[in-house]
């Protein structure tokens, strides 16, 4: 199943473990079989690692070269929990304002990021003159579990760690974020599933997600697109879910192959990291030069809820 993934690289901010792994899964002994770790423990990981990772990505957007700051600050993470969190590290660390307008989209999943830009977006329209550094921060294998649940098993096969850092302005750069929509797929709610246990966040992801996804789509895509033709969107950025998730858009929507060469890159190199894949996807196309074309994102997650976006080269 690991060979049909089509993932060659995960991340993680635990390193494996050498040998043959007889007592743990990581070098650390951080899993150790017989013993996971508790709720508790994972979250003490989570502040212990995520802000390294957090001002690394930022430290990318080369702040310190640009005199107007960021007035808004918006944190994503649906894999760890804390306060004062990384809202104040990143402050601290980066000599961010004490009065710059904080807010944390926790615990949404994998869309989670599409709904930060749409809040960001809902930010610069009200307020033209904001700027807003979003992070969205993942540490998914913070939550394994020991199972021998099928399902759960082929789930942890798949993601990753990984963090995104993206600034958000009405300056002519960049993508332009046009408009949002949402689809609520109904009777799917169990399909996926994040829940808090005593041992760790549980994740479900059901076989069934793929075609679910896919049913959703057909129905709703005009929605989606706002009666736009499939063969007018000129860049498509999916939410790498799963080779079975990228296969299920990409059937529903009768896309060319080409247009899924930026998700299956990513879930390639890197897996599927949550709420930051998407922003991993956007900026892959970004590197493509896209002038003077349009694009639609989407990401999916518990509910069963197909999060959009549309977007476009930024008109100078």
């Amino acid at each position: 199943m690991a060979d049909r993934s089509q993932i060659e690289h995960r991340w993680s901010c635990l390193a494996p473990a050498k040998g043959d792994a007889d007592e743990s899964v990581d070098d650390g002994g951080f899993y150790r079989f017989g013993s996971f770790p508790s709720t508790a423990s994972r979250m003490r990981r989570f502040e212990a690692e995520a802000p390294d990772l957090a001002a690394e990505a930022v430290g990318r957007l080369r702040l310190d070269l640009d005199p107007r700051a960021p007035t808004h600050l918006i944190i994503i993470s649906c894999t760890g929990l804390s306060a004062p969190g990384l809202d104040f590290e990143l402050i601290e660390r980066f000599g961010l304002s004490p009065s710059i307008e904080r807010t944390v989209v926790g615990f949404m999943g994998c869309y989670a990021a599409i709904n930060g830009l749409k809040l960001a977006r809902h930010i610069v329209r009200s307020e033209p003159a904001a700027r807003v550094l979003l992070v969205s921060l993942e540490l998914c294998t913070l939550h394994l579990q020991e199972t021998t649940d099928l399902e759960q098993v082929l789930t942890f096969m798949i993601f990753g760690d990984g963090c995104a850092a993206a600034l958000v302005s009405a300056e002519r750069s960049g993508f332009e974020l046009d408009s949002f929509h949402a689809v609520l797929v109904p009777d799917t709610a169990a399909h996926i599933t994040w829940t808090i246990r005593d041992s760790g966040f549980d994740m479900m992801l059901a076989g069934k997600v793929p075609g679910c996804i896919g049913d959703g789509l057909r129905a709703r895509g005009q929605d989606i697109l706002q009666g736009r033709p499939v063969d007018q969107v000129d860049l498509w950025a999916v939410h790498p879910g799963g080779r079975s998730v990228l296969d299920a858009v990409e059937t529903a929507l009768e896309l060319p192959v080409p247009a899924m060469a930026a998700s299956r890159q990513v879930l390639r190199d890197h897996g599927n990291m949550s709420s930051a894949s998407i922003l991993f996807v956007l900026k892959a196309l970004l590197q493509e030069e896209p002038a003077g074309k349009n694009g639609c994102a989407m990401a999916f997650g518990p509910g069963l809820v197909a999060e959009t976006m549309l977007f476009s080269q930024a008109r100078h």
